[in-house]
């Protein structure tokens, strides 16, 4: 499975490509952010995200695309910009029919270090280790965003099997039956 890790954000989208499957040792493919000047207009500023997701999608082909949840906070500007930025991303994929999955902050922590409140430090270092690299990938945002790829590696088997369970039981349940 390869999935391509976006970090949202508006100033620095962080984006990282891991390829694996769960229980196997995982293999980085690549990773970088992608920029904005902060004194551009804001559409100009979407367009630049867009422009790079697009390239990352164009050399990296990935099967999946985790997207950061976004989640409140309590400055209402950088939520907008993440989300927006977030919208981007997964209207990317979207327009080329590759499946998307949000996870939340916590998710992806708990799923790389075992705590759904760890540090950018330890997320970092978790990274560092799990893709057997020789130092953590900066900025943050770029180590966030091969977190967020690794967890899909790690929950989509999980994932699936639930939707699937749920399907079948909608399905059976719609037919006048109980799973």
């Amino acid at each position: 499975m390869r999935v391509l890790g976006v970090d949202p954000g508006l100033t620095r989208c962080g984006v990282g490509v891991v390829e694996g499957v769960a229980g196997r040792p995982l293999t980085m493919l690549g990773v970088g952010v992608v920029r904005t000047p902060a004194d551009a207009e804001l559409s100009r500023r979407l367009l630049f995200v867009e422009e790079g997701i697009e390239q990352w999608l164009d050399e990296h082909r990935p099967e999946f695309v985790a997207v950061e949840r976004v989640f409140s906070q309590h400055n209402v500007r950088t939520v907008m910009g993440t989300a927006q930025a977030s919208a981007v991303a997964m209207l990317c994929a979207a327009r080329r029919g590759i499946p998307v999955a949000l996870h939340t902050p916590s998710e992806v922590k708990a799923a790389v270090t075992g705590t759904g409140r760890a540090g950018k430090e330890q997320v970092g270092a978790m990274v560092t280790r799990l893709l057997r690299l020789a130092a953590p990938p900066k900025p943050a945002d770029a180590a966030d965003a091969l977190a967020l790829a690794i967890c899909h590696i790690w929950r989509a088997p999980a994932q699936n099997r639930l939707q699937q369970a749920v399907a079948r039981h909608t399905v059976n349940a719609t037919k006048g039956r109980t799973a």
